[in-house]
């Protein structure tokens, strides 16, 4: 995603019932919905934008997103961002130095790269 550097290039949010918040979504606001299966962990990708051949929005400045399943035992499901970078290590060594918690290690998201989560409250021991 090194085209993307340092620009929000996607978000997620958590949804108890996937097939509800698809419905809700594409009712609501006209976005498109893509169920995939459980290689993918009943992930669900949204488009709310027209893409262009690559699946990337057409329009500077918007994004398309996802939902994944939310679950009792995954701690912290709000509604996040993902930031596109050149160098995920790098980046991962900025969020800890400006005091910011890298929480596990990265992992591969097939056609698109690495990805790993951080988050900005204060860690604690």
């Amino acid at each position: 995603m090194e085209e993307n550097n340092e620009s929000v290039v996607h978000f997620e949010m958590s949804a108890e019932d996937k097939s509800r918040m698809a419905d809700f979504y594409t009712k609501a606001v006209g976005w498109k919905t893509q169920m995939l299966g459980p290689e993918m962990n009943e992930y669900v990708l949204v488009t709310t934008t027209e893409p262009d051949e690559n699946g990337r929005p057409k329009n500077p400045g918007a994004i398309n997103g996802g939902f994944y399943k939310k679950s009792a035992d995954m701690p912290a499901q709000y509604p996040s961002v993902v930031i596109g970078v050149g160098d995920i290590k790098e980046a991962m060594k900025k969020v800890t130095e400006a005091g910011g918690k890298v929480l596990g290690e990265p992992m591969e998201i097939p056609g698109y790269g690495l990805y790993v989560s951080f988050s900005t409250e204060k860690a604690t021991a």
